[in-house]
Protein backbone atom coordinates (compact mmCIF):
# COMPACT_ATOMS: atom_id res chain seq x y z
CA UNK A 1 0.00 0.00 0.00
CA UNK A 2 1.59 3.54 -1.00
CA UNK A 3 1.59 6.30 1.50
CA UNK A 4 -0.78 8.42 -0.27
CA UNK A 5 -2.98 5.41 -0.81
CA UNK A 6 -6.25 5.67 2.49
CA UNK A 7 -6.15 2.48 4.48
CA UNK A 8 -9.22 -0.61 3.24
CA UNK A 9 -10.80 -0.17 6.71
CA UNK A 10 -11.57 3.60 6.57
CA UNK A 11 -12.33 4.37 2.98
CA UNK A 12 -13.70 3.11 -0.08
CA UNK A 13 -13.18 4.87 -3.62
CA UNK A 14 -16.16 4.00 -5.16
CA UNK A 15 -19.07 2.85 -3.59
CA UNK A 16 -22.00 5.29 -5.49
CA UNK A 17 -24.87 6.31 -4.04
CA UNK A 18 -27.07 4.42 -6.23
CA UNK A 19 -29.15 0.98 -6.84
CA UNK A 20 -27.68 -1.03 -9.54
CA UNK A 21 -30.14 -2.80 -11.30
CA UNK A 22 -28.62 -6.47 -12.61
CA UNK A 23 -30.73 -7.93 -15.50
CA UNK A 24 -30.53 -11.67 -15.89
CA UNK A 25 -32.79 -12.37 -18.75
CA UNK A 26 -32.99 -11.71 -22.35
CA UNK A 27 -33.65 -8.35 -23.10
CA UNK A 28 -35.38 -8.73 -26.62
CA UNK A 29 -37.59 -6.85 -29.12
CA UNK A 30 -39.75 -8.12 -31.77
CA UNK A 31 -42.52 -6.78 -34.36
CA UNK A 32 -45.42 -5.47 -33.34
CA UNK A 33 -48.42 -6.73 -34.94
CA UNK A 34 -52.21 -6.38 -34.50
CA UNK A 35 -53.63 -9.61 -33.92
CA UNK A 36 -57.30 -11.25 -33.49
CA UNK A 37 -58.09 -11.51 -29.21
CA UNK A 38 -58.33 -15.27 -29.79
CA UNK A 39 -54.76 -14.88 -31.31
CA UNK A 40 -53.07 -13.17 -28.16
CA UNK A 41 -51.84 -16.69 -26.79
CA UNK A 42 -49.67 -17.49 -29.58
CA UNK A 43 -48.40 -13.95 -30.56
CA UNK A 44 -47.03 -13.92 -26.68
CA UNK A 45 -45.42 -17.40 -27.61
CA UNK A 46 -43.74 -15.75 -31.06
CA UNK A 47 -39.47 -15.70 -31.11
CA UNK A 48 -38.39 -12.52 -30.61
CA UNK A 49 -36.96 -10.74 -34.27
CA UNK A 50 -33.81 -9.07 -31.89
CA UNK A 51 -31.65 -9.66 -29.28
CA UNK A 52 -30.78 -6.28 -27.20
CA UNK A 53 -27.45 -6.37 -25.39
CA UNK A 54 -27.42 -3.51 -22.71
CA UNK A 55 -24.22 -1.55 -22.35
CA UNK A 56 -22.24 -2.79 -19.38
CA UNK A 57 -23.39 -6.24 -19.37
CA UNK A 58 -21.17 -9.01 -18.33
CA UNK A 59 -20.56 -12.28 -20.57
CA UNK A 60 -22.04 -14.27 -18.30
CA UNK A 61 -25.57 -12.21 -18.53
CA UNK A 62 -24.74 -12.71 -22.11
CA UNK A 63 -24.92 -16.39 -22.52
CA UNK A 64 -28.05 -16.15 -20.18
CA UNK A 65 -29.53 -13.66 -22.89
CA UNK A 66 -29.10 -15.76 -25.71
CA UNK A 67 -29.84 -18.99 -24.31
CA UNK A 68 -33.37 -17.81 -23.54
CA UNK A 69 -33.68 -15.88 -26.74
CA UNK A 70 -32.63 -18.75 -28.67
CA UNK A 71 -34.65 -20.95 -26.55
CA UNK A 72 -31.83 -23.06 -25.51
CA UNK A 73 -30.79 -24.99 -22.24
CA UNK A 74 -28.97 -23.15 -19.83
CA UNK A 75 -25.31 -22.96 -20.39
CA UNK A 76 -25.91 -24.02 -24.55
CA UNK A 77 -24.13 -20.68 -25.09
CA UNK A 78 -21.50 -21.18 -22.48
CA UNK A 79 -20.04 -23.91 -24.14
CA UNK A 80 -20.27 -23.01 -27.72
CA UNK A 81 -17.37 -20.69 -26.80
CA UNK A 82 -15.24 -23.71 -27.64
CA UNK A 83 -16.66 -23.95 -31.22
CA UNK A 84 -17.76 -20.32 -32.23
CA UNK A 85 -13.83 -19.55 -32.97
CA UNK A 86 -13.97 -16.02 -31.92
CA UNK A 87 -11.55 -13.05 -33.57
CA UNK A 88 -10.26 -12.10 -29.84
CA UNK A 89 -6.48 -10.78 -29.04
CA UNK A 90 -3.92 -12.31 -27.30
CA UNK A 91 -4.27 -10.89 -24.53
CA UNK A 92 -8.05 -12.34 -24.32
CA UNK A 93 -6.21 -15.99 -23.98
CA UNK A 94 -9.69 -17.05 -25.05
CA UNK A 95 -12.23 -14.82 -22.97
CA UNK A 96 -14.38 -12.59 -24.39
CA UNK A 97 -15.29 -10.31 -21.94
CA UNK A 98 -15.52 -7.23 -22.93
CA UNK A 99 -15.39 -7.86 -26.81
CA UNK A 100 -19.38 -8.94 -27.08
CA UNK A 101 -19.75 -5.99 -28.42
CA UNK A 102 -23.52 -4.46 -26.92
CA UNK A 103 -26.16 -3.57 -29.77
CA UNK A 104 -28.90 -4.95 -31.39
CA UNK A 105 -28.83 -8.02 -33.11
CA UNK A 106 -31.41 -10.25 -35.57
CA UNK A 107 -32.53 -13.23 -34.36
CA UNK A 108 -33.39 -15.31 -37.65
CA UNK A 109 -34.44 -19.11 -37.61
CA UNK A 110 -31.20 -20.37 -38.38
CA UNK A 111 -29.17 -18.23 -35.83
CA UNK A 112 -27.14 -20.26 -33.32
CA UNK A 113 -25.59 -19.48 -30.19
CA UNK A 114 -22.02 -19.55 -31.98
CA UNK A 115 -23.41 -17.44 -35.12
CA UNK A 116 -24.24 -14.69 -32.72
CA UNK A 117 -21.36 -14.82 -30.58
CA UNK A 118 -19.33 -14.57 -33.60
CA UNK A 119 -21.48 -11.56 -34.46
CA UNK A 120 -20.81 -10.06 -31.33
CA UNK A 121 -17.42 -10.28 -31.35
CA UNK A 122 -16.83 -9.10 -35.35
CA UNK A 123 -18.95 -6.22 -34.31
CA UNK A 124 -16.68 -5.22 -31.63
CA UNK A 125 -13.17 -5.43 -33.70
CA UNK A 126 -14.94 -3.79 -35.78
CA UNK A 127 -15.17 -0.87 -33.27
CA UNK A 128 -12.01 -1.31 -31.68
CA UNK A 129 -9.59 -1.26 -34.45
CA UNK A 130 -11.13 1.69 -36.54
CA UNK A 131 -10.03 4.98 -35.62
CA UNK A 132 -10.63 6.57 -33.14
CA UNK A 133 -10.38 3.73 -30.71
CA UNK A 134 -6.61 2.38 -32.27
CA UNK A 135 -5.33 5.88 -32.50
CA UNK A 136 -6.90 7.01 -28.68
CA UNK A 137 -4.87 4.09 -27.50
CA UNK A 138 -2.02 4.42 -29.29
CA UNK A 139 -1.77 8.49 -27.76
CA UNK A 140 -2.38 7.01 -24.26
CA UNK A 141 0.51 4.73 -24.36
CA UNK A 142 -1.60 1.62 -24.02
CA UNK A 143 -2.78 -1.18 -26.67
CA UNK A 144 -6.89 -1.28 -27.55
CA UNK A 145 -7.62 -4.43 -25.29
CA UNK A 146 -6.13 -2.14 -22.05
CA UNK A 147 -8.14 0.70 -23.47
CA UNK A 148 -11.68 -1.65 -23.75
CA UNK A 149 -10.32 -2.94 -20.00
CA UNK A 150 -10.47 0.87 -18.87
CA UNK A 151 -13.56 1.23 -20.61
CA UNK A 152 -15.25 -1.88 -18.81
CA UNK A 153 -14.38 -0.16 -15.17
CA UNK A 154 -15.48 3.11 -16.69
CA UNK A 155 -19.13 1.46 -17.26
CA UNK A 156 -19.20 -0.16 -14.28
CA UNK A 157 -18.30 3.39 -12.37
CA UNK A 158 -19.84 6.11 -13.44
CA UNK A 159 -22.90 7.12 -12.27
CA UNK A 160 -23.80 8.40 -15.97
CA UNK A 161 -22.42 9.49 -18.86
CA UNK A 162 -21.44 12.98 -18.23
CA UNK A 163 -19.39 11.08 -15.07
CA UNK A 164 -17.42 9.44 -17.38
CA UNK A 165 -14.75 11.24 -18.62
CA UNK A 166 -13.99 11.68 -14.72
CA UNK A 167 -14.12 8.23 -14.21
CA UNK A 168 -11.59 7.78 -16.38
CA UNK A 169 -9.10 9.92 -15.20
CA UNK A 170 -9.11 9.29 -11.79
CA UNK A 171 -7.96 5.62 -13.30
CA UNK A 172 -5.42 7.48 -15.94
CA UNK A 173 -4.26 9.16 -12.48
CA UNK A 174 -4.28 6.50 -10.26
CA UNK A 175 -2.35 4.10 -12.79
CA UNK A 176 0.69 7.14 -13.14
CA UNK A 177 1.28 7.62 -9.47
CA UNK A 178 1.81 3.79 -8.70
CA UNK A 179 -2.07 3.92 -7.00
CA UNK A 180 -3.98 0.79 -6.66
CA UNK A 181 -7.23 1.24 -8.51
CA UNK A 182 -8.93 -0.06 -5.41
CA UNK A 183 -12.42 -0.10 -7.67
CA UNK A 184 -15.41 -1.71 -6.14
CA UNK A 185 -16.35 -3.11 -9.38
CA UNK A 186 -13.50 -5.31 -9.96
CA UNK A 187 -14.25 -7.25 -6.93
CA UNK A 188 -17.88 -7.20 -7.47
CA UNK A 189 -16.45 -9.10 -10.91
CA UNK A 190 -14.82 -11.81 -9.41
CA UNK A 191 -17.48 -11.90 -6.52
CA UNK A 192 -19.99 -12.52 -9.67
CA UNK A 193 -22.28 -10.23 -7.87
CA UNK A 194 -22.94 -6.43 -7.98
CA UNK A 195 -23.30 -4.11 -4.45
CA UNK A 196 -22.62 -0.92 -3.01
CA UNK A 197 -21.15 -2.45 -0.16
CA UNK A 198 -17.75 -3.69 -0.13
CA UNK A 199 -16.04 -5.01 3.12
CA UNK A 200 -12.79 -5.19 4.14
CA UNK A 201 -12.60 -9.13 4.14
CA UNK A 202 -13.71 -8.31 0.31
CA UNK A 203 -10.61 -6.97 -0.82
CA UNK A 204 -8.40 -9.41 0.74
CA UNK A 205 -9.67 -12.11 -1.62
CA UNK A 206 -6.76 -13.76 -3.49
CA UNK A 207 -8.13 -13.16 -7.09
CA UNK A 208 -6.35 -11.34 -9.86
CA UNK A 209 -9.79 -8.97 -10.07
CA UNK A 210 -8.98 -7.77 -7.05
CA UNK A 211 -7.87 -4.23 -7.52
CA UNK A 212 -6.90 -3.55 -3.87
CA UNK A 213 -4.70 -5.99 -3.30
CA UNK A 214 -3.24 -6.05 -7.07
CA UNK A 215 -1.70 -3.10 -8.82
CA UNK A 216 -2.35 -2.18 -12.69
CA UNK A 217 -5.60 -3.14 -14.53
CA UNK A 218 -7.10 -6.18 -14.46
CA UNK A 219 -5.93 -9.30 -16.86
CA UNK A 220 -9.55 -8.70 -18.58
CA UNK A 221 -12.11 -5.89 -18.84
CA UNK A 222 -15.34 -6.77 -16.26
CA UNK A 223 -17.79 -6.53 -18.46
CA UNK A 224 -18.92 -5.31 -22.16
CA UNK A 225 -18.64 -1.65 -22.55
CA UNK A 226 -20.65 1.10 -25.08
CA UNK A 227 -19.00 3.73 -27.08
CA UNK A 228 -19.77 6.42 -24.43
CA UNK A 229 -17.38 4.56 -22.01
CA UNK A 230 -14.38 4.20 -24.88
CA UNK A 231 -14.71 7.48 -25.83
CA UNK A 232 -13.95 8.38 -22.05
CA UNK A 233 -11.29 5.55 -21.68
CA UNK A 234 -9.22 7.27 -25.33
CA UNK A 235 -9.97 10.97 -23.99
CA UNK A 236 -10.54 11.35 -20.39
CA UNK A 237 -11.62 14.82 -18.94
CA UNK A 238 -8.90 16.88 -17.69
CA UNK A 239 -8.16 16.69 -14.07
CA UNK A 240 -5.99 15.81 -11.31
CA UNK A 241 -8.81 13.55 -9.59
CA UNK A 242 -8.01 10.41 -7.45
CA UNK A 243 -10.85 10.15 -5.97
CA UNK A 244 -14.93 9.82 -6.14
CA UNK A 245 -18.27 8.82 -4.41
CA UNK A 246 -22.19 9.53 -5.56
CA UNK A 247 -23.33 10.96 -2.30
CA UNK A 248 -26.77 10.39 -4.08
CA UNK A 249 -28.36 10.14 -7.64
CA UNK A 250 -27.39 12.95 -9.53
CA UNK A 251 -24.23 14.17 -7.29
CA UNK A 252 -20.95 12.68 -7.90
CA UNK A 253 -18.07 14.25 -6.33
CA UNK A 254 -14.58 14.09 -7.60
CA UNK A 255 -11.44 15.50 -5.65
CA UNK A 256 -8.01 15.36 -5.34
CA UNK A 257 -8.07 15.78 -2.10
CA UNK A 258 -8.35 12.60 0.58
CA UNK A 259 -9.55 14.86 3.67
CA UNK A 260 -12.22 16.32 1.44
CA UNK A 261 -12.81 12.52 0.03
CA UNK A 262 -13.57 11.58 3.97
CA UNK A 263 -15.88 14.26 4.06
CA UNK A 264 -17.70 12.93 1.04
CA UNK A 265 -17.72 9.07 2.17
CA UNK A 266 -19.18 10.35 5.56
CA UNK A 267 -21.82 12.12 3.60
CA UNK A 268 -22.69 8.97 0.93
CA UNK A 269 -23.04 6.98 4.47
CA UNK A 270 -24.98 9.32 6.19
CA UNK A 271 -27.52 9.05 3.06
CA UNK A 272 -27.52 5.54 2.76
CA UNK A 273 -28.10 4.85 6.81
CA UNK A 274 -31.09 7.52 6.50
CA UNK A 275 -32.49 5.81 3.41
CA UNK A 276 -32.26 2.32 5.08
CA UNK A 277 -34.44 3.55 7.80
CA UNK A 278 -37.85 2.34 7.95
CA UNK A 279 -40.76 4.89 6.93
CA UNK A 280 -42.81 6.95 9.60
CA UNK A 281 -46.14 6.12 9.70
Amino acid sequence: MYQNTPPRSTIRLTRRGRLVLIATGAVVAGTAVAVPLLSLKSAEEAKPASLVIPEGWRASQIYTAVDKALERPAGTTRKALAKADLKLPNDAEGNPEGYLFPATYPLEDKTTPESLLSFMAATANKKFNGAPIAAGAQRNAMNVYQAVTIASIVQAEAASKADMGKVARVVFNRLERGMPLQMDSTINYALNRSTLKTSDADTRIDNPYNSYQRMGLPPTPIDNPGEEALRAAISPTPGDWLYFVTVKPGDTRFTASYEEHLRNVAEFNAVQKKSAQPAQK
